[in-house]
C-alpha cells in the first residue's frame, strides 16, 4: 500500500526536481484523493497538533476570552459606522439596526461555539471545514482569511497614526513622509504604524498569557472612554433629536427610512461585530474549554451588543440625524459646541485604544490559523512549530507581523478598505454550512446528499434574496419577491427539518433550535456579500485563484506525501505520546 505513496525510490515529491515533476504528472489523481479528504476531531487534537512539537499552554479563563472578545471587536470602526449607518439608511433607528445585527452575530458566534467547544485547537474556522468537508475547501477558506487578517490589521494600524494624531492636534501628514517615485495609494510612508504592527508582533510571540493581561488593560482603558462618552451623549443629548430632523423637508420619526432602512444599517454595522472569531482561534490555550469557551464567545459579543446600543443611542440623541457627521460623528458633534471641543480629543485617545486592541486579538488569531495550517501540511510544517520557552506559534506570529509591517509601511487606508471583509465574511458562511453538516452526517452511517442538498438549495434562495434586495427598483413588486423568497427560505427549513433527523447530538454544547439558528447565520452573511462592492470580488477571486495555484502545485503533494507516511511526516513520538495524553484526559 504504501508504494501508491510514494514516487521514485521512496523519495517525498519534493526530494528532487525530477520527482517534482514526476509527482505534478500524477496531480490530477492526488487532488481527487486529498480535496475532500477529512481530518478526524481525534487527529486534529492528538497527531495533528503534534506537528507543533510543544504544546501550547492552557492559561486562559472565561474572563481572559471575554477581554479578548471586546477587545477584538470594539475598534475604532464603531466611531466612523455609526454615523455612516445613521446619516445615510437608519437615522434615529440606528439603535435597532445594531440590536438587530447582534443578534445575528450571536447566532454566528453560537456556530463557533459549538465547533470551539468539540474541537478546542488553535484552528478556528480552518479546523472546522477541515473535519467537515475537506482539505481542499479549508485551505481556499483559510488562506482568503489570513489575507483578510492581514490587511485589515494593516488598514487599522494605519488609523491608529490618524486618531492618535487627532487626540494630540497633530495633522497626519506630519507623522507620514511622501515618496514622488511610488503611484498615488502606495506613496505615504507611516513609521508609527511599523511601529505599532511590530512592539504587538513581540508581545504575542512573547507569551499569550502577558498579551492577554495586556489586552485586558487596554480594553478596560477603552470601555472606560466609550462610558464616558455614552454619558456625555445622554447628559448634552435631547431626547427630541431621536424624532425631529433638523431640516423639516427630511423624513421624520424614529424610523425616518422605514423597515428597509433598519435593515441596511443593520447590514453596514453588522461590520462591527467582527472579531468574535479570532476567540475561537485561542481555544487550545483554555483551561476549561467546556465551561470557558460558551461564557467567553457569548458573553462578549452580549456586552459589546449593549455598549454599541447605548453608543448609538447617545449619539442620536446629540444630533439630529441629519446633521450627523458620516465620517465623524462623536468627535464633529462635540467639536460643533462651544467649551466642549476637548471631548474630541478624549475620543481620539478612546479610538487609539480601541485599534491597539483590535489588532492585538487580531494578530493573536492569524497567527494561530497560520500555525493550525502549518499542521496539516498544506503549508511548509516551519510555520506550525510552538517555541519551546514561550509557548506560542513565535515563526508564524513573526512572518505574519512583518508581512503586516510591510504593507502598513506604505498602503494608503482607502485601498486596503477596499479589500477587507469578503474573506471573513465567506468564512462566517462556510462554518454555519459545516456546523449543519456536521449535526445531519456522520460519514459511513449516514447519506450527505439530503443536507447539501438541503444546503445548496437554502443559499440559492438566500442569493435570489439578497440580488432582489439589491438590484430591484422599489414597488409592489420588489416586495413581492422579497416576500415570496423569504417564505420560501423558511419553507425549505421547515421541510429540512422535519423530514432528516439529527445524525449526532453535541455532547458538551450545541448550537440551540438547529437548524434555524446557522440558517439565519448564512442568509445574513450571504446578504452581507452582496452588499460589498467590486473591488472585493476582485481581490477575493484573485487570491482565491493564487491559493488554488499553491494547493495544486505544493500543498496537495505535501499532503499526499504526510498521507503516505501515516503520521504526518511527525517523528517526535514522546511529543505524541505526551499530548495524546492530555486529550484521552
Amino acid at each position: 500500500m504504501e508504494a501508491q505513496y510514494r514516487n521514485y525510490g521512496g523519495d517525498t515529491s519534493f526530494s528532487s526536481l525530477r520527482v517534482y515533476l514526476n509527482s505534478l504528472s500524477d496531480t490530477s489523481s492526488r487532488f481527487s484523493r486529498r480535496a475532500v479528504s477529512v481530518s478526524t476531531s481525534y487527529d486534529e487534537m492528538s497527531r495533528v497538533r503534534a506537528v507543533s512539537g510543544e504544546q501550547m499552554r492552557r492559561t486562559l479563563r472565561w474572563y481572559d476570552l471575554i477581554g479578548l472578545g471586546i477587545g477584538g471587536m470594539i475598534g475604532a470602526g464603531v466611531f466612523v459606522t455609526t454615523g455612516r449607518a445613521s446619516r445615510l439608511y437608519a437615522g434615529p433607528s440606528i439603535v435597532v439596526s445594531y440590536a438587530i445585527a447582534g443578534l445575528c452575530a450571536l447566532l454566528s458566534a453560537f456556530c463557533y461555539t459549538e465547533f470551539a467547544v468539540h474541537l478546542p485547537v488553535a484552528g478556528g474556522a480552518f479546523s472546522y471545514i477541515r473535519i467537515t468537508f475537506g482539505e481542499f475547501p479549508a485551505f481556499i477558506t483559510g488562506a482568503n482569511l489570513i489575507m483578510d487578517y492581514v490587511m485589515s490589521n494593516a488598514a487599522v494600524s494605519r488609523g491608529f497614526t490618524a486618531y492618535l494624531g487627532s487626540a494630540f492636534g497633530i495633522s497626519t501628514s506630519e507623522w507620514r513622509f511622501v515618496v514622488s517615485g511610488l503611484p498615488n495609494g502606495f506613496n505615504e510612508i507611516d513609521p508609527i504604524a511599523v511601529t505599532v504592527v511590530l512592539a504587538v508582533t513581540f508581545i504575542i510571540c512573547y507569551s499569550t498569557r502577558e498579551s492577554s493581561k495586556v489586552n485586558m488593560v487596554l480594553t478596560a482603558l477603552h470601555i472606560a472612554f466609550i462610558v464616558f462618552v455614552i454619558v456625555m451623549g445622554f447628559w448634552k443629548g435631547d431626547v427630541k433629536n431621536l424624532t425631529r430632523p433638523d431640516n423639516p423637508d427630511n423624513p421624520s420619526g424614529f424610523f425616518p427610512f422605514g423597515a428597509s432602512g433598519v435593515f441596511n444599517g443593520a447590514a453596514m454595522v453588522y461590520l462591527s461585530y467582527i472579531g468574535y472569531d479570532a476567540v475561537s482561534t485561542m481555544a487550545e490555550e483554555v483551561k476549561d474549554p467546556v465551561k470557558d469557551i460558551p461564557m467567553g464567545i457569548s458573553g462578549s459579543v452580549a456586552i459589546v451588543i449593549v455598549l454599541y446600543c447605548l453608543m448609538a443611542l447617545s449619539m442620536s440623541m446629540l444630533l439630529p440625524y441629519d446633521l450627523i457627521d458620516a465620517e465623524a460623528p462623536y468627535s464633529a458633534a462635540f467639536s460643533k459646541s462651544e467649551g466642549w471641543e476637548w471631548v474630541t480629543k478624549v475620543v481620539g485617545i478612546g479610538a487609539s485604544f480601541g485599534i491597539l486592541t483590535s489588532l492585538l486579538v487580531a494578530m493573536l488569531g492569524q497567527a494561530r490559523y497560520m500555525c493550525v495550517i502549518g499542521r496539516s501540511r498544506v503549508i511548509p510544517t516551519w510555520f506550525a512549530k510552538v517555541h519551546p520557552k514561550t509557548s506560542t506559534p513565535v515563526n508564524a506570529s513573526a512572518f505574519l507581523g512583518i508581512f503586516t509591517a510591510a504593507l502598513a509601511l506604505f498602503t494608503d487606508l482607502n485601498v486596503l478598505l477596499n479589500l477587507v471583509s469578503i474573506g471573513t465574511l465567506f468564512v462566517f458562511y462556510m462554518v454555519a454550512n459545516a456546523v449543519i453538516f456536521r449535526r445531519y452526517v456522520v460519514v459511513g452511517y449516514t447519506k450527505p446528499w439530503p443536507t447539501l442538498s438541503f444546503l445548496c438549495l437554502f443559499s440559492i434562495t438566500s442569493v435570489f434574496f439578497t440580488l432582489v434586495w439589491q438590484l430591484a427598483p422599489p414597488g409592489p413588486l420588489r416586495w413581492f419577491m422579497l416576500g415570496a423568497s423569504a417564505v420560501t427560505a423558511i419553507a425549505i427549513v421547515q421541510i429540512f427539518h422535519c423530514v432528516v433527523p439529527q445524525a449526532m447530538i453535541p455532547e458538551f454544547w450545541g448550537v440551540p433550535l438547529m437548524p434555524w439558528t446557522p440558517c439565519v447565520s448564512i442568509s445574513l452573511n450571504i446578504f452581507l456579500l452582496g452588499s460589498l462592492e467590486a473591488p472585493s470580488y476582485i481581490r477575493f477571486g484573485c487570491f482565491s485563484g493564487l491559493a488554488v495555484l499553491v494547493y495544486v502545485f505544493y500543498s496537495v503533494h505535501a499532503s499526499f506525501d504526510a498521507e503516505g507516511d501515516g503520521s504526518l511526516d511527525f517523528k517526535d513520538m514522546e511529543s505524541l505520546e505526551r499530548i495524546n495524553r492530555s486529550v484521552l484526559c
